[in-house]
């Protein structure tokens, strides 16, 4: 999905890379705040929890899944990609991201995304969950802008072959920030 999106994609469909790409963060954010809501208002109807100590856990529990090897469970289902050839930039750019800030509906391939879902529902409030959902929305939407200069096919594929390459280390990187932020849950639990 991520080369999908590009300016010499977007010109060649009649549509604007700079409209669809607006949509398609707007959904994401949308989508991530969907979710965070949902989460916030579910948690706020339980009973107090230790949200410190159980989001620690869970930030250390998504650390381990990320570096440990294998796929981690969730559907196999990706955007509908005829929808590049069926609607308006702004349309299919929307629906994608929206899709894809939900966090769920698409394949999950980082426990940082169920580590998420887990804080926005022990937040406990609407808000707070609101604001962690859009977050992680406003995340999900910045690798489509990184192919914003990419003038030429053989400017995305080598882009894209790039990211490709890139992508274990902010795999660790994302495992190592989520060991520290789950490390710092806990002792700001225990103080």
């Amino acid at each position: 999905m991520l080369t999908s999106i590009t300016p010499l994609g977007e010109r060649g469909r009649g549509n604007r890379w700079a409209v669809t790409t607006t949509a398609y963060a707007v959904g994401c954010l949308l989508g991530g705040a969907t979710t965070g809501l949902l989460l916030g208002s579910i948690g706020a109807l339980l009973p107090a929890l230790p949200g410190l100590v159980l989001g620690g856990l869970v930030l250390l529990a998504a650390a381990a899944a990320d570096l440990a090897p294998g796929r981690l469970p969730g559907g196999h289902r990706q955007v509908d990609e005829d929808w590049l050839t069926r609607y308006r930039g702004w349309v299919y750019g929307a629906g994608f991201g929206y899709q894809l800030g939900l966090g769920v509906v698409t394949v999950v391939t980082s426990a940082a995304t169920y580590a998420v879902l887990a804080l926005a529902l022990l937040t406990q409030s609407a808000v707070a969950g609101l604001l962690v959902g859009a977050v992680f929305g406003a995340a999900r939407a910045v690798p489509a802008l990184t192919l914003g200069r990419s003038q030429s096919l053989d400017q995305i594929r080598r882009s894209a072959a790039g990211l490709e390459r890139q992508a274990p280390a902010p795999a660790r990187g994302t495992a190592a920030l989520l060991a520290v932020a789950g490390a710092a849950l806990l002792t700001g639990a225990a103080l």
